[in-house]
């Protein structure tokens, strides 16, 4: 090492030890202590730990301090993995554009990804993780780290390394890993025009590296004082001011089960405030309450079947019986799970006093999701009971949010609208979705800076004339699509579409899918003719049209480590062609999280800053409703996807989340 940790610097972390210190040890990975930090990582205040949220778990964090304010969403697809990414604005940086004559008139505006994976847990030995920070971004906040954590009883130590933003402490040392590479020893310079890019060359280089830690101590179960040693860059490319102290104190205090603030003195400088928002909706969620159907003098035990199955969401098409078993031909979309559908048949069926051995064929939007009448019990099998199709509507209106992040004009714009989701059933495998939108409030009429470096079909990138026409008035049309489904052959499915699919897009098209409820994976294609909607969100159209072709793969692994993979190749909405690959988590109450990556024939300079389009999603139900929202760090023409509201592979898997 070039340099040793100075005397003065042992004795405060020792006098930071033993003002937190208590006895026994308590060797828990889910310590009280755990609280996403101001950056919204699970750490201290500025610095990590080796912590980590158990699996489902998502959060969002406002963070006001000086010289930036920042909103991040984390979230926990695994035990031991988070993933995360901000949105900052930061004071008296000046955000230089040529456009409109409008040259540095605000706040710099930054926007990035980070991850953390655990390598290991707590035992005799502490936790380790390792971590990058803005990774994916400009990468004024690069920084790459491994830390350790240790518990004792209600408190826990936080010991780590940082490179690039978190190599500011005057204890720097020399770069370990520069004794395994000389190409580690130096950091490259952030280049032009790199928001969105990967620069894996700057990953742990420098010359050198500083330490950093953190102690975390639950005062009582609502109250944790934090204290650190923050070895981040000051000034650096974000610019904070000269600090007074290496050494930052704060407290977080838990309002509620999921809501909590935090206010920290940074470095003997400023104050800072946070809120955060943090859930776990696989933990919490909760199995419907069973309950028990209509009972009528002179029903048989298959009329209670029938009644006590559609009073818990599960309509039935068809009842047969063999000379052993029944046999159910059920339609639902309420339930997210298969083994909730399951218990509700296996109650239903006990309540109505049926001993025989149940077969049920359950179906989703008239598509074949679980098969268990096979022709031997077909052959065999009476009629008792078969619905005749009638129409219904489901309707949803509530009070929605739209955010818009990262626009040039101001650090943040959004609108308050009333949204209304319809679905009519004009038959069992006929169906008709609406979107409506008012906007009550919002202030995207500010949004006036146009977009740079577009690509010739501008197809997505034009978002901020939509956004405009939304304080027009009158009601907006979201969505009014038809869709037509059907299975010709078993295992074949086949969707055809047609009307406004999305904000921007309208058209027609089908999908087509081998889907085998038995097996970990499926393939079809789409093919679509598709028009550019004009910016009123009416039923006019500009002139841009495409016809799109794509063939994709689904793939399920249910092994130690589930998830859901998706390839797709062919013609994306500008005219370019290429591939995405998409991995995301899904579990059995509808959470998902996902990222994406799409390639295609858009050369690097075609495309800009960024290089090629890529992001993350969720899907998370919150309030009562479903939140999709995915996240790209540039907003591009290159790559962009058709929004349908399904697609053939999301409603036969419904009921097959990855547990």
């Amino acid at each position: 090492m070039n340099t040793k940790l100075s005397k003065n610097l042992i004795n405060k972390l020792l006098l930071l030890v033993s003002l937190f210190y208590v006895n026994s040890i308590y060797s828990s990975d889910n310590f009280e202590t755990n609280l996403y930090n101001n950056y919204g990582i699970v750490g201290t205040i500025h610095t990590p730990s080796a912590r980590t949220f158990e699996e489902g778990v998502h959060g969002v964090t406002l963070y006001q301090g000086t010289p930036n304010q920042t909103i991040t969403l984390a979230a926990s697809p695994f035990n031991w993995l988070e993933a995360s990414f901000f949105y900052t604005n930061v004071d008296g940086r000046p955000y230089c554009y040529e456009i409109y004559d409008v040259v540095c008139q605000q706040d710099f505006k930054d926007k990035g990804f980070n991850v953390k994976l655990r390598v290991k847990e707590q035992g005799v030995l502490p936790a380790i993780a390792i971590g990058l920070n803005d990774f994916a971004g400009t990468g004024i906040y690069s920084s790459e780290y491994i830390v350790g954590s240790y518990g004792i009883n209600k408190t826990d130590f936080h010991f780590g390394i940082g490179f690039g933003l978190l190599d500011g402490s005057d204890q720097r040392f020399k770069n370990p890993f520069s004794y395994l590479s000389d190409n580690f020893n130096s950091r490259p310079q952030l280049a032009a025009n790199i928001g969105g890019s990967f620069q894996l060359s700057r990953y742990f280089s420098g010359e050198t590296a500083s330490p950093f830690f953190g102690v975390s101590h639950a005062l009582h179960k609502k109250l944790m004082l934090k204290a650190e040693y923050d070895s981040s860059v000051r000034p650096g490319l974000v610019p904070f001011r000269i600090p007074e102290s290496d050494f930052s104190f704060g407290l977080d205090y838990l309002i509620t089960d999921n809501f909590s603030i935090g206010a920290s003195y940074e470095r003997g400088d400023y104050a800072s405030i946070k809120f955060v928002y943090k859930n776990n909706p696989v933990k919490s969620f909760q199995k419907s309450e069973y309950a028990r159907g209509e009972r009528r003098r002179g029903d048989n035990k298959y009329t209670q079947l029938i009644n006590n199955l559609e009073a818990n969401g599960i309509g039935v098409k068809k009842l047969t019986r063999s000379a052993n078993a029944i046999g159910l031909q059920l339609t639902q979309v309420v339930h997210p799970n298969l083994r909730v559908v399951e218990d509700i048949i296996a109650q239903s069926a006990r309540d109505a006093g049926i001993t025989e051995d149940i077969k049920k064929d359950i179906e989703i939007a008239n598509l074949l999701a679980v098969s268990e009448l096979d022709d031997a019990y077909e052959r065999t099998a009476s009629t008792i009971y078969e619905r005749r199709p009638g129409r219904k509507y489901t309707t949803n209106t509530r009070l929605q949010f739209r955010p818009f992040l990262a626009a040039r004009e101001e650090f943040f714009r959004g609108a308050l609208l009333v949204e209304n989701d319809t679905e009519f059933v004009l038959r069992e495998n006929l169906f008709f979705n609406t979107n409506l939108k008012y906007s009550v409030w919002d202030n995207f009429e500010v949004l006036y800076i146009p977009p740079v470096d577009t690509f010739p079909a501008q197809v997505r990138s034009d978002v901020k004339e939509y956004l405009n026409k939304m304080n027009d008035g009158g009601v907006l049309i979201g969505r009014a699509q038809f869709d037509y489904h059907l299975t010709p052959v078993k295992n074949h499915h086949i969707m055809m579409s047609a009307g406004i699919f999305e904000d921007m897009f309208s058209g027609a098209g089908m999908e087509y899918l081998y889907f085998r409820p038995d097996t970990n994976y499926a393939f079809g294609i789409d093919i679509f003719k598709v028009r550019k909607r004009d910016y009123s969100w009416r039923f006019g159209h500009l002139d841009f049209e495409n016809t799109l072709a794509t063939a994709n793969f689904y793939y399920r692994n249910y092994g130690t480590i589930p998830f859901d993979m998706r390839v797709s190749t062919g013609e994306y909405l500008a005219g370019d062609v290429g591939y995405t690959l998409e991995l995301s988590r899904s579990f059995y109450n509808g959470v998902q999280f996902g990222v994406f990556a799409t390639f295609t024939d858009v050369t690097y300079e075609q495309f800009g800053e960024g290089s090629f389009d890529k992001g993350l999603f969720f899907h998370i139900p919150i309030f009562g409703n479903l939140i999709d929202y995915t996240w790209r760090p540039l907003t591009k023409d290159p790559g962009a996807k058709l929004n349908r509201k399904n697609t053939l592979h999301d409603l036969l898997v419904r009921l097959r989340p990855i547990n």
